[in-house]
């Protein structure tokens, strides 16, 4: 059974934001984590970004997206949200 993730991201980003979160992005689809991202609005503030996970690699991907959002200091920017 697949698991979905889904990202909280502020819709309003500086340059480095941006690119950081979409360096994030193509990292989930590189390194084999999902195929899509899909999106959508949340509110006026921020949108989801969703995607499903293999079996197995939930924690896996929640460790890499976690320690990502850490190591560029996107934690104002992006989240993971429940």
């Amino acid at each position: 059974m697949e698991k979905g993730m889904r990202l909280k991201v502020r819709k309003e980003l500086d340059g480095r934001q941006q690119s950081n979160i979409i360096k994030l992005k193509g990292n989930l689809i590189s390194k084999g984590y999902t195929e899509i991202i899909h999106i959508s609005d949340l509110d006026d503030e921020f949108h989801i970004s969703s995607f499903d996970v293999e079996p197995g690699k939930y924690k896996e991907v929640k460790e890499f997206i976690t320690s990502f959002i850490v190591k560029e200091n996107l934690g104002e920017s992006i989240s993971i949200y429940k």
